[in-house]
């Protein structure tokens, strides 16, 4: 069987000197799937001593941030869903502290520092405001992880800079790092770390082999020794150990992927897992693609299975039971619908929604030289599809003619979904090999033949291809993209122009998918919705760049400007000489 991700995790806090204990700790271990999909979550705050309200920011801030991470999407990645989840939070304290007799005073509101660790995969994720604190205890050496966001206003004197609800903007420190076996995490509030030293902390997590697996002994021994030497603060400890990590070989992921038989070739009128195959729509390297009729529903729908000739290729399947997966989690009416299917499957393939149309591909063939309006309404459907994608961190990759279908109603939805990329599945450790170059070369961004990750200007390239090849029935740069596999070569690309003699194309367009198909991902649009406008609208620094001088445009305008700055002149003379 192959290993999950295992932690042991200990914890012990306690008011110490003070009447209430404004500390709050909690982690939380979920099952799988989310347990390899997103992890698992520890989080510590520490309220602010000047405040009567911060024991319920802390605790509002770790049950939340627990709660909230794990309904985040799974595409996410981990960083961008605990990142949404503070700010939430931050808003909320912040705004709880203005409606409060506190809002003169943000140190008496609902404030506290916050730190909190996700370890999903082999890699921990933490994410830091304020002065509590987390190390890592790895060879015997205890490493502090985060830094104290203090102020000190002279040696024995000191405010926090930054903290959880203190400002309606949140500034949080960020870390990436590689688990190993055996690694441990401590978490400690200031009322621990400073009195607690770094020499007991260490021999007392290395006597956990005399407790076994018992960590809340150890935590509780931890906060003892702070407390009795003379610690006046609340104090809160947690012991996270690495027990077991992820690591699963090909064969292994194979068979997980192959757990069900592979379906035989399919033929019209074949009854098939509660189907009848109508015909095959489709046949390539990658995959076959049947029409059918669903039995139960009497609905149409599209079967996809996998190649023959890839079948036992483990990428090839990762990517083509990704298609699905990816599929249940886009809700976009610009996106290619799965088909929920309530019955038993008995065999490896996926089931979507019939599109009854034909695809861009086609279409541009029907239309040669389509009017510039319809061509605007196919590109914007396009991109609304690729923002559902983007804003669950996921990334087409493969966005061409092909992968595109017009229904009858004129609904353009963008389909085939092999070569996506997921943040929150990258952040999977998995031995099977992925490349970046997974799309078609004549519509995949040029960053991806020097071999740089893709970002949502790739995608971005992709759309300006199609939009300049809709207008032009050509390529911008024809054919030399995938031939210029260098820096320098590819600032040598020449774009050429989609105006020519035959189309009324206004140049302002032309500017537009210029700068979307840009060579370098920087110089092109940072959002879909810049470069959807500028297709209707001309961009102001176009217009800018094109205006005529004033002088042309109009020349009294320009004489009277003259006149004016030459009597200034004049006037500013003789108060000097004066």
């Amino acid at each position: 069987m192959p290993s999950q991700l295992k932690v042991t995790v200990g914890q012990h806090s306690d008011k110490g000197r003070k009447d209430t204990n404004q500390d709050f700790h909690g982690a939380y271990i979920p099952k799988e799937p989310q347990l390899s999909s997103k992890g698992i979550a520890i989080a510590m705050a520490d309220g602010i001593s000047s405040s009567d309200v911060s024991q319920i920011a802390s605790e509002a801030a770790v049950i939340g941030f627990l709660e909230d991470y794990f309904c985040t999407s799974e595409a996410w990645s981990v960083k961008k869903s605990a990142q949404r989840v503070l700010t939430a939070t931050n808003s909320w304290l912040h705004s709880q502290t203005r409606q409060s007799q506190y809002r003169y005073d943000k140190d008496r509101g609902y404030v506290c520092t916050f730190s909190a660790m996700v370890i999903k995969s082999t890699t921990a994720h933490i994410f830091h405001v304020g002065d509590t604190r987390i190390y890592r205890l790895r060879h015997n050496e205890l490493e502090q992880l985060t830094q104290d966001h203090r102020l000190w206003v002279s040696q024995d004197k000191s405010y926090l800079s930054r903290a959880l609800g203190v400002n309606s903007q949140l500034e949080l420190d960020y870390l990436a790092l590689q688990v190993e076996k055996g690694d441990i995490f401590l978490f400690a509030t200031d009322g621990v770390y400073e009195h607690a030293t770094a020499h007991f902390i260490i021999n007392a997590i290395n006597a956990i082999n005399e407790h076994g697996s018992d960590l809340d002994r150890v935590a509780k021994a931890i906060v003892d020794e702070a407390y009795n030497q003379g610690s006046t603060d609340n104090l809160t400890a947690q012991v996270v150990r690495v027990d077991e990590l992820p690591s699963q070989s090909v064969n292994e992921i194979y068979r997980q992927l192959t757990e069900l038989p592979f379906p035989p070739v399919l033929e019209a009128r074949v009854s098939f897992d509660g189907y009848k195959i109508i015909r095959e729509v489709h046949a390539s390297s990658r995959s076959h693609v049947y029409l059918a009729v669903d039995s139960e529903t009497n609905s149409q729908v599209i079967i996809k299975t996998p190649s023959i000739d890839l079948r036992g290729d483990p990428a090839y399947l990762e990517r083509f039971l990704m298609e699905d997966w990816i599929a249940r989690r886009i809700n976009s009416a610009y996106v290619l619908k799965p088909c929920v299917q309530n019955r038993k499957r008995n065999y490896v393939y996926i089931v979507t929604e019939f599109i009854d149309g034909q695809t861009l591909k086609q279409w541009m063939i029907d239309n040669p030289k389509p009017d510039l309006e319809k061509v605007r309404g196919i590109v914007e459907q396009i991109a609304r599809g690729l923002r559902a994608f983007h804003r669950l961190e996921m990334l087409h990759q493969d966005l061409r003619p092909d992968n595109i279908m017009i229904d009858s109603t004129g609904t353009v939805k963008i389909i085939d979904f092999g070569s996506t990329r997921v943040a929150g599945i990258m952040e999977i450790t998995t031995p099977i090999e992925r490349t970046n170059l997974l799309g078609t070369v004549q519509y995949t961004a040029p960053e991806y033949f020097l071999g740089e990750s893709g970002t949502k200007r790739s995608d971005m390239f992709s759309l300006g291809v199609i939009t300049y090849q809709m207008l032009a029935g050509k390529l911008p740069y024809r054919s030399q993209v995938a031939k210029f596999k260098t820096k320098a070569a590819q600032n040598r690309l020449t774009y050429h122009s989609v105006l020519d003699d035959e189309r009324e194309i206004p140049a302002w367009i032309d500017d537009a998918i210029r700068k979307i198909v840009h060579p370098n991902p920087h110089k092109r649009y940072e959002e879909l919705s810049e470069y959807i406008y500028d297709l209707s609208h001309p961009n102001n620094a176009f217009l800018n760049m094109t205006r005529p001088p004033l002088m042309d445009r109009n020349p009294v305008a320009f004489w009277k400007s003259v006149s004016f700055i030459l009597i200034l002149i004049v006037v500013a003379l003789l108060i000097k000489q004066e």
